[in-house]
Protein backbone atom coordinates (compact mmCIF):
# COMPACT_ATOMS: atom_id res chain seq x y z
CA UNK A 1 0.00 0.00 0.00
CA UNK A 2 2.84 2.41 1.04
CA UNK A 3 4.83 1.32 -2.73
CA UNK A 4 1.01 2.56 -4.24
CA UNK A 5 0.99 5.59 -2.20
CA UNK A 6 4.58 6.57 -3.09
CA UNK A 7 4.01 5.65 -6.86
CA UNK A 8 0.85 8.19 -6.82
CA UNK A 9 2.89 10.63 -5.64
CA UNK A 10 5.66 10.45 -8.02
CA UNK A 11 3.06 10.33 -11.05
CA UNK A 12 1.31 13.57 -9.77
CA UNK A 13 4.58 15.64 -9.66
CA UNK A 14 5.73 14.37 -13.05
CA UNK A 15 2.29 15.62 -14.55
CA UNK A 16 3.00 18.89 -12.45
CA UNK A 17 6.39 19.37 -14.22
CA UNK A 18 5.15 18.26 -17.66
CA UNK A 19 1.99 20.25 -17.53
CA UNK A 20 4.09 23.39 -16.30
CA UNK A 21 6.16 22.98 -19.28
CA UNK A 22 3.43 23.30 -21.20
CA UNK A 23 2.14 25.96 -19.17
CA UNK A 24 5.18 28.19 -19.70
CA UNK A 25 5.20 27.26 -23.65
CA UNK A 26 1.81 29.19 -23.61
CA UNK A 27 2.82 31.94 -21.76
CA UNK A 28 6.06 32.54 -24.12
CA UNK A 29 3.90 32.17 -27.09
CA UNK A 30 1.44 34.54 -25.96
CA UNK A 31 3.80 37.64 -24.73
CA UNK A 32 6.39 37.22 -28.03
CA UNK A 33 3.13 37.22 -29.89
CA UNK A 34 1.93 40.82 -28.69
CA UNK A 35 5.42 42.44 -28.42
CA UNK A 36 6.43 40.45 -32.08
CA UNK A 37 5.17 43.53 -34.25
CA UNK A 38 8.00 46.08 -32.54
CA UNK A 39 10.65 43.07 -32.12
CA UNK A 40 11.05 41.42 -34.66
CA UNK A 41 13.57 38.90 -32.96
CA UNK A 42 10.24 37.18 -31.15
CA UNK A 43 9.24 35.71 -34.16
CA UNK A 44 11.64 33.43 -33.26
CA UNK A 45 10.30 32.89 -29.59
CA UNK A 46 7.17 32.68 -30.87
CA UNK A 47 7.25 30.07 -33.15
CA UNK A 48 9.55 28.07 -31.01
CA UNK A 49 6.67 28.85 -28.14
CA UNK A 50 3.86 27.50 -30.66
CA UNK A 51 5.42 24.48 -31.63
CA UNK A 52 6.16 23.53 -27.59
CA UNK A 53 2.44 23.86 -27.28
CA UNK A 54 1.57 21.80 -30.26
CA UNK A 55 3.75 18.86 -29.45
CA UNK A 56 3.26 19.20 -25.40
CA UNK A 57 -0.63 18.78 -26.48
CA UNK A 58 -0.45 16.27 -28.93
CA UNK A 59 1.81 14.42 -26.35
CA UNK A 60 -0.79 14.94 -23.59
CA UNK A 61 -3.39 13.50 -25.88
CA UNK A 62 -1.26 10.44 -26.56
CA UNK A 63 -0.86 9.87 -23.20
CA UNK A 64 -4.01 10.30 -21.64
CA UNK A 65 -5.77 8.30 -24.52
CA UNK A 66 -4.27 5.90 -23.26
CA UNK A 67 -6.12 5.63 -20.22
CA UNK A 68 -8.79 7.78 -19.93
CA UNK A 69 -11.20 9.82 -22.22
CA UNK A 70 -8.84 13.27 -22.59
CA UNK A 71 -11.31 15.88 -21.16
CA UNK A 72 -13.88 13.56 -20.73
CA UNK A 73 -14.81 13.63 -24.19
CA UNK A 74 -15.29 9.89 -25.41
CA UNK A 75 -13.05 10.30 -28.87
CA UNK A 76 -12.93 7.13 -30.66
CA UNK A 77 -9.85 5.54 -29.92
CA UNK A 78 -9.60 7.13 -26.53
CA UNK A 79 -9.14 5.25 -22.92
CA UNK A 80 -7.27 2.12 -25.14
CA UNK A 81 -6.33 0.67 -21.93
CA UNK A 82 -10.33 0.90 -20.18
CA UNK A 83 -11.42 -0.76 -23.66
CA UNK A 84 -8.90 -3.37 -24.07
CA UNK A 85 -8.03 -4.66 -20.74
CA UNK A 86 -8.66 -8.30 -21.85
CA UNK A 87 -6.63 -8.59 -24.78
CA UNK A 88 -3.93 -6.45 -22.76
CA UNK A 89 -4.07 -9.52 -19.85
CA UNK A 90 -3.63 -12.02 -22.65
CA UNK A 91 -0.93 -10.27 -24.29
CA UNK A 92 0.79 -9.93 -20.79
CA UNK A 93 0.27 -13.55 -19.94
CA UNK A 94 1.89 -14.58 -23.07
CA UNK A 95 5.09 -12.51 -22.52
CA UNK A 96 5.93 -13.53 -19.64
CA UNK A 97 5.20 -17.17 -20.61
CA UNK A 98 6.92 -17.09 -23.66
CA UNK A 99 9.63 -14.61 -22.21
CA UNK A 100 10.13 -15.29 -18.24
CA UNK A 101 8.93 -19.38 -17.91
CA UNK A 102 11.26 -20.83 -20.37
CA UNK A 103 13.00 -23.58 -18.65
CA UNK A 104 16.69 -21.81 -20.04
CA UNK A 105 15.69 -18.22 -18.85
CA UNK A 106 14.48 -19.92 -15.21
CA UNK A 107 17.70 -22.27 -15.04
CA UNK A 108 19.72 -19.41 -15.72
CA UNK A 109 18.21 -16.75 -13.27
CA UNK A 110 17.69 -20.01 -10.48
CA UNK A 111 21.40 -20.51 -10.64
CA UNK A 112 22.40 -17.43 -9.83
CA UNK A 113 20.60 -17.21 -6.89
CA UNK A 114 22.79 -19.79 -5.16
CA UNK A 115 19.45 -21.65 -3.21
CA UNK A 116 22.32 -23.59 -0.65
CA UNK A 117 24.29 -20.42 0.07
CA UNK A 118 21.39 -18.74 1.15
CA UNK A 119 19.89 -21.57 2.84
CA UNK A 120 22.88 -22.06 5.17
CA UNK A 121 23.25 -18.54 6.20
CA UNK A 122 19.76 -18.26 7.40
CA UNK A 123 19.67 -21.18 9.02
CA UNK A 124 23.38 -20.46 10.59
CA UNK A 125 21.04 -17.88 12.66
CA UNK A 126 19.48 -19.61 15.50
CA UNK A 127 16.31 -17.49 15.40
CA UNK A 128 15.62 -18.50 12.57
CA UNK A 129 16.14 -22.23 12.89
CA UNK A 130 13.72 -22.14 15.74
CA UNK A 131 11.28 -20.33 13.36
CA UNK A 132 11.54 -23.05 10.70
CA UNK A 133 11.15 -25.84 13.45
CA UNK A 134 8.49 -24.44 14.89
CA UNK A 135 7.30 -24.39 11.16
CA UNK A 136 8.16 -27.69 10.08
CA UNK A 137 6.74 -29.25 13.48
CA UNK A 138 3.20 -28.29 13.29
CA UNK A 139 3.16 -28.94 9.39
CA UNK A 140 4.06 -32.45 10.74
CA UNK A 141 1.89 -32.37 13.49
CA UNK A 142 -0.98 -31.47 11.12
CA UNK A 143 -0.36 -33.82 8.65
CA UNK A 144 0.21 -36.83 11.02
CA UNK A 145 -3.21 -36.06 12.43
CA UNK A 146 -5.03 -35.80 9.19
CA UNK A 147 -3.75 -39.30 7.78
CA UNK A 148 -6.04 -41.83 8.52
CA UNK A 149 -4.37 -44.07 10.91
CA UNK A 150 -5.71 -47.75 9.10
CA UNK A 151 -4.19 -47.25 5.50
CA UNK A 152 -1.03 -45.45 7.87
CA UNK A 153 -0.09 -48.93 9.33
CA UNK A 154 -0.58 -50.99 6.70
CA UNK A 155 1.78 -48.44 4.93
CA UNK A 156 4.57 -49.00 7.90
CA UNK A 157 3.83 -52.88 8.09
CA UNK A 158 4.46 -53.60 4.43
CA UNK A 159 7.26 -51.20 4.44
CA UNK A 160 9.19 -52.55 7.05
CA UNK A 161 8.28 -55.79 5.68
CA UNK A 162 9.89 -55.12 2.52
CA UNK A 163 12.83 -53.65 4.02
CA UNK A 164 13.00 -56.83 6.17
CA UNK A 165 12.79 -59.22 3.38
CA UNK A 166 15.77 -57.54 0.83
CA UNK A 167 17.48 -57.98 3.86
CA UNK A 168 20.43 -60.98 3.19
CA UNK A 169 20.75 -61.41 7.39
CA UNK A 170 23.79 -64.41 7.41
CA UNK A 171 25.97 -62.01 5.70
CA UNK A 172 25.32 -59.03 8.15
CA UNK A 173 25.28 -60.79 10.98
CA UNK A 174 28.96 -61.74 9.74
CA UNK A 175 30.07 -58.89 9.23
CA UNK A 176 28.88 -57.60 12.71
CA UNK A 177 30.50 -60.40 14.28
CA UNK A 178 33.64 -59.99 12.18
CA UNK A 179 33.85 -55.96 13.35
CA UNK A 180 32.84 -57.18 17.23
CA UNK A 181 36.07 -59.81 17.29
CA UNK A 182 38.49 -57.31 15.79
CA UNK A 183 41.32 -56.96 18.54
CA UNK A 184 41.10 -58.48 21.49
CA UNK A 185 37.02 -57.92 22.46
CA UNK A 186 36.05 -61.92 22.26
CA UNK A 187 37.97 -62.55 25.04
CA UNK A 188 37.41 -60.20 26.86
CA UNK A 189 33.95 -60.81 26.79
CA UNK A 190 34.96 -64.56 27.30
CA UNK A 191 36.79 -63.45 30.32
CA UNK A 192 33.34 -61.56 31.95
CA UNK A 193 31.33 -64.97 30.71
CA UNK A 194 34.18 -66.89 33.09
CA UNK A 195 33.85 -64.67 35.92
CA UNK A 196 29.77 -64.96 35.73
CA UNK A 197 30.50 -68.66 35.77
CA UNK A 198 32.46 -69.32 38.31
CA UNK A 199 30.40 -67.22 40.72
CA UNK A 200 27.55 -69.00 39.85
CA UNK A 201 29.25 -72.34 40.61
CA UNK A 202 30.63 -70.93 44.15
CA UNK A 203 26.81 -69.69 44.61
CA UNK A 204 25.73 -73.11 43.34
CA UNK A 205 27.83 -76.08 45.60
CA UNK A 206 25.22 -77.50 47.24
CA UNK A 207 22.87 -77.67 44.23
CA UNK A 208 25.78 -79.35 42.42
CA UNK A 209 26.14 -81.68 45.22
CA UNK A 210 22.29 -82.12 45.38
CA UNK A 211 22.35 -83.33 41.74
CA UNK A 212 25.26 -85.45 42.05
CA UNK A 213 23.41 -87.37 45.08
CA UNK A 214 20.67 -87.83 43.02
CA UNK A 215 21.78 -88.92 39.33
CA UNK A 216 24.76 -91.16 41.03
CA UNK A 217 23.95 -95.32 41.46
CA UNK A 218 22.14 -96.22 44.74
CA UNK A 219 24.45 -98.06 45.82
CA UNK A 220 27.01 -96.03 45.82
CA UNK A 221 28.08 -94.84 49.63
CA UNK A 222 27.05 -91.46 50.58
CA UNK A 223 30.98 -90.34 51.57
CA UNK A 224 31.67 -91.35 47.86
CA UNK A 225 28.72 -89.35 46.36
CA UNK A 226 30.08 -86.75 48.72
CA UNK A 227 33.53 -86.85 47.68
CA UNK A 228 32.87 -86.95 44.06
CA UNK A 229 30.80 -83.82 44.51
CA UNK A 230 33.62 -81.97 45.69
CA UNK A 231 35.98 -83.15 42.98
CA UNK A 232 33.76 -82.09 40.40
CA UNK A 233 33.11 -78.91 41.82
CA UNK A 234 36.76 -78.80 42.77
CA UNK A 235 37.91 -79.63 39.11
CA UNK A 236 35.30 -76.87 37.67
CA UNK A 237 36.76 -73.82 39.54
CA UNK A 238 40.28 -74.84 38.63
CA UNK A 239 39.26 -74.91 34.69
CA UNK A 240 37.76 -71.70 34.95
CA UNK A 241 39.98 -70.22 37.31
CA UNK A 242 42.87 -71.42 35.01
CA UNK A 243 41.35 -69.75 31.77
CA UNK A 244 40.67 -66.44 33.56
CA UNK A 245 44.73 -66.02 34.69
CA UNK A 246 45.72 -67.76 31.28
CA UNK A 247 45.27 -65.62 27.97
CA UNK A 248 46.70 -68.36 26.00
CA UNK A 249 45.04 -70.93 27.77
CA UNK A 250 44.14 -73.68 25.06
CA UNK A 251 40.27 -73.38 26.03
CA UNK A 252 40.76 -69.87 24.92
CA UNK A 253 42.45 -70.42 21.93
CA UNK A 254 39.81 -72.92 20.36
CA UNK A 255 36.94 -69.94 21.41
CA UNK A 256 38.98 -67.70 18.93
CA UNK A 257 39.15 -70.33 16.14
CA UNK A 258 35.36 -71.39 17.16
CA UNK A 259 34.09 -67.50 16.38
CA UNK A 260 36.09 -67.23 13.45
CA UNK A 261 34.92 -70.30 11.80
CA UNK A 262 30.94 -69.34 12.74
CA UNK A 263 31.81 -66.08 11.32
CA UNK A 264 33.00 -67.56 7.85
CA UNK A 265 30.21 -70.01 7.82
CA UNK A 266 27.39 -67.55 8.62
CA UNK A 267 29.46 -65.98 5.44
CA UNK A 268 29.52 -68.44 3.02
CA UNK A 269 27.84 -71.30 4.07
CA UNK A 270 24.24 -72.00 1.97
CA UNK A 271 22.90 -74.38 5.49
CA UNK A 272 23.83 -71.26 7.92
CA UNK A 273 21.95 -68.57 5.38
CA UNK A 274 18.76 -70.75 4.41
CA UNK A 275 18.48 -71.03 8.35
CA UNK A 276 18.71 -67.30 9.32
CA UNK A 277 16.49 -66.73 5.93
CA UNK A 278 13.77 -68.59 7.83
CA UNK A 279 14.43 -67.61 11.33
CA UNK A 280 13.92 -63.91 9.69
CA UNK A 281 10.63 -64.99 7.82
CA UNK A 282 9.61 -66.10 10.93
CA UNK A 283 10.22 -62.35 12.54
CA UNK A 284 8.58 -60.61 9.73
CA UNK A 285 5.67 -63.09 10.86
CA UNK A 286 5.23 -62.51 14.09
CA UNK A 287 3.06 -60.06 15.84
CA UNK A 288 5.65 -58.18 17.40
CA UNK A 289 6.41 -56.34 14.04
CA UNK A 290 3.04 -55.22 14.29
CA UNK A 291 2.84 -54.18 17.32
CA UNK A 292 6.06 -52.16 16.90
CA UNK A 293 4.61 -50.57 14.12
CA UNK A 294 1.22 -49.45 15.73
CA UNK A 295 3.42 -48.43 18.61
CA UNK A 296 5.39 -46.04 16.79
CA UNK A 297 2.57 -44.72 15.05
CA UNK A 298 0.23 -44.37 18.47
CA UNK A 299 3.43 -42.39 19.84
CA UNK A 300 3.79 -40.25 16.56
CA UNK A 301 0.04 -39.18 17.05
CA UNK A 302 0.63 -38.51 20.74
CA UNK A 303 3.18 -36.35 20.42
CA UNK A 304 1.45 -34.64 17.28
CA UNK A 305 -1.44 -33.93 19.07
CA UNK A 306 0.32 -33.01 22.04
CA UNK A 307 1.81 -30.51 20.49
CA UNK A 308 -0.71 -29.27 18.64
CA UNK A 309 -3.04 -28.57 21.53
CA UNK A 310 0.18 -26.66 23.09
CA UNK A 311 2.81 -26.30 21.03
CA UNK A 312 4.77 -23.05 23.30
CA UNK A 313 5.04 -25.81 25.98
CA UNK A 314 6.46 -28.01 23.67
CA UNK A 315 10.23 -28.63 22.57
CA UNK A 316 11.60 -28.98 19.07
CA UNK A 317 14.98 -28.22 20.38
CA UNK A 318 15.48 -31.77 18.04
CA UNK A 319 14.68 -30.65 15.51
CA UNK A 320 16.62 -27.30 15.69
CA UNK A 321 19.76 -29.59 15.95
CA UNK A 322 19.41 -31.21 13.01
CA UNK A 323 18.45 -28.17 11.02
CA UNK A 324 21.99 -26.84 12.84
CA UNK A 325 23.92 -29.88 10.97
CA UNK A 326 21.91 -29.47 7.80
CA UNK A 327 23.36 -25.89 7.82
CA UNK A 328 27.11 -27.07 8.77
CA UNK A 329 26.84 -29.23 6.35
CA UNK A 330 26.18 -27.07 3.56
CA UNK A 331 28.62 -24.17 4.53
CA UNK A 332 31.56 -26.89 4.39
CA UNK A 333 30.46 -28.95 1.64
CA UNK A 334 30.51 -27.62 -1.71
CA UNK A 335 30.26 -30.72 -3.78
CA UNK A 336 26.62 -30.82 -1.16
CA UNK A 337 26.18 -27.04 -1.91
CA UNK A 338 26.09 -28.04 -5.70
CA UNK A 339 24.38 -30.93 -5.32
CA UNK A 340 21.06 -28.95 -3.54
CA UNK A 341 21.60 -26.06 -6.30
CA UNK A 342 21.73 -28.63 -8.65
CA UNK A 343 18.81 -29.82 -7.35
CA UNK A 344 16.68 -26.86 -6.41
CA UNK A 345 16.83 -25.23 -9.74
CA UNK A 346 16.13 -28.11 -11.59
CA UNK A 347 12.86 -29.00 -9.03
CA UNK A 348 12.38 -25.32 -9.31
CA UNK A 349 12.30 -24.55 -13.07
CA UNK A 350 10.69 -28.29 -14.15
CA UNK A 351 7.11 -27.36 -12.00
CA UNK A 352 7.17 -23.58 -13.00
CA UNK A 353 7.65 -24.48 -16.82
CA UNK A 354 4.93 -27.35 -16.51
CA UNK A 355 2.67 -24.57 -15.41
CA UNK A 356 3.70 -21.84 -17.38
CA UNK A 357 0.60 -22.23 -19.15
CA UNK A 358 -1.74 -21.94 -15.96
CA UNK A 359 0.60 -18.75 -14.95
CA UNK A 360 -0.39 -16.44 -18.60
CA UNK A 361 -4.03 -17.79 -17.22
CA UNK A 362 -3.98 -16.72 -14.32
CA UNK A 363 -2.72 -13.27 -15.48
CA UNK A 364 -5.08 -13.08 -18.13
CA UNK A 365 -8.18 -13.98 -16.09
CA UNK A 366 -6.80 -12.00 -13.11
CA UNK A 367 -6.46 -8.78 -15.17
CA UNK A 368 -9.91 -9.51 -17.29
CA UNK A 369 -11.48 -9.41 -13.48
CA UNK A 370 -10.53 -5.72 -12.84
CA UNK A 371 -12.86 -2.82 -13.08
CA UNK A 372 -12.20 -1.06 -16.09
CA UNK A 373 -11.12 2.22 -15.07
CA UNK A 374 -9.11 0.10 -11.83
CA UNK A 375 -7.24 -1.46 -14.70
CA UNK A 376 -5.94 1.72 -16.04
CA UNK A 377 -5.10 3.54 -13.02
CA UNK A 378 -3.23 0.38 -11.68
CA UNK A 379 -1.21 0.33 -15.08
CA UNK A 380 -1.02 4.11 -14.86
CA UNK A 381 0.52 4.18 -11.70
CA UNK A 382 3.48 1.37 -12.77
CA UNK A 383 4.44 3.08 -16.18
CA UNK A 384 2.45 6.41 -15.57
CA UNK A 385 5.52 8.65 -14.68
CA UNK A 386 7.99 7.51 -17.11
CA UNK A 387 5.01 8.68 -19.56
CA UNK A 388 5.16 12.04 -18.71
CA UNK A 389 8.88 12.25 -19.74
CA UNK A 390 7.11 11.60 -23.33
CA UNK A 391 4.96 14.37 -22.40
CA UNK A 392 8.09 16.60 -21.68
CA UNK A 393 10.33 15.61 -24.36
CA UNK A 394 7.12 16.27 -26.86
CA UNK A 395 7.39 19.73 -25.42
CA UNK A 396 11.18 20.33 -25.37
CA UNK A 397 11.41 18.51 -29.01
CA UNK A 398 8.47 20.38 -30.74
CA UNK A 399 10.12 23.90 -29.72
CA UNK A 400 13.75 22.88 -30.97
CA UNK A 401 11.76 21.72 -34.15
CA UNK A 402 9.34 24.49 -34.77
CA UNK A 403 12.69 26.93 -33.74
CA UNK A 404 14.60 25.08 -36.87
CA UNK A 405 11.33 25.06 -39.67
CA UNK A 406 11.00 29.07 -38.40
CA UNK A 407 14.72 29.99 -39.20
CA UNK A 408 14.61 28.05 -42.52
CA UNK A 409 11.75 29.35 -44.03
CA UNK A 410 12.71 32.58 -42.64
CA UNK A 411 16.75 32.52 -44.70
CA UNK A 412 16.09 30.01 -46.89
Amino acid sequence: MLNEEVRRRELAQMKAVAAGALLVAAVIFVVARIFEAEHPWLGYVRATAEASLVGGLADWFAVTALFRHPMGIPIPHTAILQKQKDRVGRILGNFVQNHFLQRSVLEQRLAGIHPADRAAAWMAEPGNRALLARHLAGGLARAVESLPEDEVRSLMRRGATSRLEKVQLAPLVGDMLEVAATGSRPQELLGEVIKAVITAVRDGHELIRTKVREESPRWLPVPVREAVAERIIGGIERTLSEMLDDPAHPIRRRFDATVSQFITRLKSSPEMQHKLEGFKQELIGHPMVEEMVASVWDHARTTAANYRSNPESSSVEPLEQVLAGVAESLATNPELRAEVDHFAVDAIATVLEQNRNQAADMIAETVAGWDPSLAAERIELAVGRDLQFVRLNGTLVGGLAGLVIYTLMRWV
